[in-house]
């Protein structure tokens, strides 16, 4: 086992957080598995065994399935957090089999090839209107200009909200993912327990009006599954929902910031990019492997394992790095240069396994609808301001990316 006191890895470091893959090399280096004692965990920085142990069921998103809290040796999170833990344990992201299979089985009905294939005009409407805002004021802030809305707007339409109350859905999505930082301070946990109660409320009097009036969208679709038979509680409905909005646009506004800012950094790749539309695909796959929004995904030991011939126990936590994983010399070649023409690019930023992002579709076409409409409505479009990294690191974005036309 490698001891981790003297490597660079150190996730409320600004200096780490500003670039951890260096740091995620000497992690590679040390072995396959290494004890980080300040947040308990095992990290797993290896692409091969990221890519193993999230289809390993011996680990878990949850153990509550199958031990109590004592049972498994873990402390009960404090009264005052359980709005978050009740929100957030019903998804099922943070679920197993068989409830997990239950709700991903009625969700999935929404994310068919042919109802994303469906939702594409809409997507590339919406994202030409956004540049074409952006384009005409000159230039503005990436984030709040096209990468925000574009998302938000989408999933937004999936579920039924409507545009007048849309206003919250991005704040209390960010005050929630808080909580997925590690180690998160009570003020952070008091954040998102508000927003919980908040998003919570909301959803309920918007699943009671769906109720009276079922319209096209999903949230009347989870309804009618209920009616029929297939035992979503309406905590489980509220859930899905949360988890959709945060889910169904987070990991992709921070993809298309984090996306144009290594484009703004390597200008060869953003000419090759100008000059030919077609990378727009192999682009996409590129910079989500170059600059990973989720750079951690945790997973409890359900039943105890072995890497590389260090036992982990039952009751430990595992955490798998995905922007190592991604940067790995064994499965990609020359990891730390940008190649948008990267043919062989097996990244894990969907994640794998049971938990395989299900709107990853959905999230493709929304960064091609903004990256193909930046190049042909916005071709000049430059760095205004040097930006500003977010202080989190599991979840990696930008503060903003102010940008010249």
């Amino acid at each position: 086992m490698a001891a981790v006191s003297d490597l660079a890895f150190d996730p409320w470091d600004p200096a780490f957080v500003a670039d951890p893959y260096p740091a995620y090399a000497e992690l590679r280096a040390r072995g396959r598995v290494v004890y980080y004692e300040p947040t308990d965990q095992w990290l797993v920085p290896h692409h091969a065994d990221v890519s193993a142990l999230l289809r390993d069921r011996r680990l878990g998103r949850t153990y509550q399935h199958r031990f109590t809290h004592e049972d498994f040796g873990r402390t009960a999170p404090p009264a005052e957090h359980e709005p978050f833990h009740r929100l957030n344990d019903h998804g099922m992201l943070d679920l197993e089999p068989p409830d997990h299979t239950r709700i991903r089985r009625l969700v999935s009905k929404a994310f068919t090839p042919r109802t994303v294939e469906q939702l594409k005009p809409y997507v590339h409407g919406l994202a030409n209107d956004l540049v074409a805002a952006l384009a005409e004021a000159g230039g503005g802030d990436l984030l709040t200009d096209v990468a925000e809305p574009l998302p938000v707007a989408v999933i937004a339409e999936m579920l039924g909200i409507p545009e007048a109350d849309r206003a919250p859905l991005r704040p209390w999505s960010a005050d929630i993912c808080g909580m997925y930082e590690l180690n998160p301070s009570e003020e952070v946990a008091r954040q998102a327990v508000r927003a919980s109660v908040e998003f919570s409320e909301y959803l309920k009097e918007l699943i009671a009006e769906r109720r009276k009036e079922p319209g096209e969208d999903l949230i009347s679709g989870l309804i009618a599954a209920y009616d029929e038979g297939d035992r979503l509680t309406e905590q489980e409905m509220i859930s899905t929902c949360v988890l959709l909005l945060n889910a169904g646009h987070e990991a992709t506004v921070n993809a298309t910031v984090n996306g144009w800012w290594a484009l703004f950094r390597n200008p060869e790749q953003l000419a090759a990019l100008r000059a030919d539309h077609s990378l727009v695909p192999s682009a996409v796959e590129e910079l989500m492997r170059y600059d990973t929004p989720l750079q951690l995904f945790e997973r409890w030991v359900l039943d105890e394992i072995e890497i590389d011939g260090t036992t982990i126990p039952r009751g430990a936590e595992v955490a798998m790095l995905f922007g190592s994983a991604n940067h790995d010399a064994e499965v990609f070649q020359d990891p730390e240069r940008l190649d948008l023409t990267r043919e062989d690019n097996p990244h894990i930023s969907f994640s794998a396994g049971i938990h395989y992002c299900i709107g990853a579709p959905l999230a493709r076409i929304e960064l091609a609808a903004s990256m193909t409409a930046l190049l042909e409505k916005a071709p000049t479009l430059r760095l205004a301001a040097e930006p500003r990294r977010k202080p989190n690191f599991v979840i990696r974005g930008l503060e903003g990316l102010r940008v010249e036309v």
